[in-house]
């Protein structure tokens, strides 16, 4: 399966692109910098160089020709202003639908957050951060091109993952490592009846495989 990955150099992006490759896969992770290639290359990863801020639907559609999947783990990251959190998180999360929509790219996967709410009030960036990825989740939901997933973890952390969750439409906040949203990421794309769920996740006691295993029964 090859699977394009928005946001290829960052903390998740990285652990799902090892895991991908792990399983024979061939991950392609779009980054913006050259100097962040090799990063990528060394977790098992094709770099792709594109800046998404700027880049053209036909530019991403060429990326993602032959994809079978598409994953946006892209974010304008901490210290980013609230205009960036508009360009980023949502207008590059539309773009990548866009484009996945117009080369038939239909698994496609959003690592969202946790209170992500297009009607979320504040004036705190975080505030701006949680309304742009509300309205790129329901940007998502409302395209009848792609078969998504969205996942909303809680407070990521990098402590080893323990392989064990709590995956639900609703969880309640809590902690999760990265290791583990990747992990959850991975059995996600392999597991195609999770498509049109939005999921919330955090660490619990159920093993990943089980727990995207239920949902999907849901």
């Amino acid at each position: 399966m090859r699977v394009v990955i928005a946001g290829g150099h960052g903390k998740i992006a990285r652990r799902l692109e090892r895991l991908l490759a792990a399983g024979g896969h061939e991950p392609v992770g779009i980054i913006r910098s050259p100097d962040q290639a090799d990063d990528l290359r060394e977790a098992g990863a094709e770099p792709a160089l594109m800046d998404l801020e700027s880049a053209s639907v036909e530019e991403v559609a060429a990326i993602l020709q032959g994809a079978d999947a598409a994953v946006f783990a892209a974010g304008a990251g901490p210290g980013s202003d609230a205009a960036r959190k508009e360009t980023v998180d949502r207008g590059a999360c539309a773009l990548l639908a866009d484009a996945a929509e117009r080369v038939g790219v239909r698994r496609f996967l959003v690592v969202s957050s946790m209170g992500a709410q297009a009607g979320h009030e504040g004036d705190a960036v975080f505030d701006a951060y949680l309304r742009a990825k509300g309205a790129a989740d329901d940007d998502v939901r409302a395209r009848e091109g792609l078969d998504w997933t969205i996942l909303r973890p809680g407070m990521l952390t990098d402590d080893a993952g323990t392989g064990l969750v709590r995956l639900e439409a609703h969880t309640g906040r809590g902690p999760v490592p990265r290791d583990d949203v990747a992990a959850v990421l991975a059995e996600l794309l392999d597991t195609p009846a999770t498509a049109g769920l939005t999921l919330e996740l955090i660490s619990g006691s159920t093993p990943v495989a089980v727990a995207v295993r239920d949902v999907a029964g849901n």
